[in-house]
């Protein structure tokens, strides 16, 4: 098994799914975090206020998931739509994550184990 630090994630607009092969300290055998959830913003006074309640809400969502993957070497990204394109563009434009390299995949819905599966086979784990 490899001794590099590395995570995978299914994510859409409202949930992400996290494994990883590591914690703080040690890399061992992939594991599932705890699901992070998106706050979903509901009935605004105007678009814009919407707009920008919505944007505040996705960079919260974004960093939970980054604290996730803080000490990751390798990370895959998988899910609908153009999601995984803007977390991947949002970990760039993080110092801590500008040199990550990053896979993006395009995926439908998942549960946890086929998420946990995925992230293994693609490291060959």
């Amino acid at each position: 098994m490899s001794e590099k630090k590395l995570a995978g994630l299914w994510i859409d607009s409202q949930k992400a799914v996290v494994v990883k092969n590591h914690d703080a300290q040690n890399a061992f055998k992939f594991f599932l975090c705890s699901p992070v959830k998106a706050v979903i913003q509901h009935g605004n006074s105007s678009e814009n206020a919407g707009n920008n309640a919505e944007q505040t809400n996705k960079i919260k969502f974004f960093k939970e998931v980054e604290n996730l993957l803080t000490n990751s070497e390798e990370v895959l990204i998988t899910g609908p739509g153009t999601i995984q394109e803007e977390l991947k563009h949002y970990l760039h434009d993080t110092a801590q994550f500008k040199n990550l390299k990053i896979t993006l995949e395009t995926s439908q819905q998942m549960s946890d184990e086929q998420v946990l599966e995925t992230v293994k086979s693609h490291f060959n784990a």
